[in-house]
């Protein structure tokens, strides 16, 4: 298999071709004074190959979904028999429905515009709904990186018999996957969204916490807000330590800040999103779903 490494995950995709001891395809990248991006293999010719193409579409999204189209179609254009975009962040996944009448699906025509490229499977991390892209006709492996992040603050003896918890009891499945590696118990942070303004609150909930190390788990940490209040509450509630652990650190803005002056220990998350805090890499899962 050969790998070719996007411009917005290069250090993931030469992790990955080293893991699967493949060939990668170097890209030249530039960006043009305008905006435009110059994309180049440095190969004359993918015939036959079976080729993953590594690129992660955090924000910027739009810049980097286009550079994902024109990798992929590149893929194709050169021969390739078989193409697996490898998308550790997958852009415009949280509108997995039309809420109001007239709304794009834009998840469906990104997953169109891939099948166009030359896509035959899809490879993702924690995805919004993973359901929702597979009922698109192509191939998508969602993994998760719950269990490294845990695995995180075990070896590196950050925490002793923690409490997993997850943000909303419909993500509960995070935190019990947590536990799997934690072992110290699990349970969730009742919170409900205003569905009008988008908000979302905290409900009171007893937490068993008091003199507990407590990792709180998201898949994605974006503006912060929730994670913050999450944090703040689970103190009060008498954790000893709270540390914040996501799959895709966006952390927008002052988030970063706000969840630390919250109470947070430190915020870890994976190199799906490349960020200051991207401590975990899930290099080794997407070798193992590839090879």
């Amino acid at each position: 298999m050969k790998i070719v490494s996007g411009p917005a995950s290069a250090k993931l995709g030469e992790t990955v071709a080293r893991s699967l001891k493949g060939e990668l395809v170097s890209v030249l990248f530039k960006a043009f004074p305008d905006g435009e991006s110059y994309l180049r293999f440095e190969t004359e010719s993918l015939r036959d190959e079976d080729v993953a193409v590594v690129q992660t579409t955090s924000p910027p999204q739009d810049q980097r979904l286009v550079q994902l189209f024109l990798l992929c179609d590149n893929a194709f254009s050169l021969g390739a028999r078989s193409i697996t975009a490898v998308v550790p962040y997958f852009a415009y996944s949280r509108q997995d429905k039309r809420f109001m009448v007239g709304e794009v699906f834009s998840v469906e025509t990104i997953v169109k515009l891939l099948k166009c490229c030359g896509v035959g499977r899809i490879v993702t991390v924690n995805a919004h709904s993973p359901s929702v892209l597979r009922s698109f006709g192509l191939r998508t492996d969602d993994l998760s990186a719950v269990p490294l992040l845990a695995d995180y603050f075990r070896s590196h003896g950050l925490v002793k018999d923690a409490v997993s918890l997850s943000l909303g009891k419909k993500a509960l499945s995070f935190a019990a996957e947590a536990d799997s590696v934690l072992k110290g118990g699990f349970d969730y942070v009742s919170t409900k969204r205003n569905v009008e303004t988008g908000v979302v609150a905290l409900e009171e909930k007893e937490l068993h916490v008091r003199d507990r190390d407590v990792v709180i788990f998201d898949d994605i940490i974006s503006s912060g807000g929730t994670m913050a209040k999450a944090v703040k509450f689970v103190r009060k509630s008498g954790a000893r330590k709270v540390y914040a652990a996501c799959v895709h650190p966006l952390l927008i803005g002052e988030s970063r800040k706000s969840i630390l002056e919250s109470g947070a220990e430190d915020i870890v998350g994976t190199d799906c999103v490349p960020s200051p805090v991207s401590k975990v890499s899930v290099a080794p899962l997407i070798a193992r779903a590839l090879a």
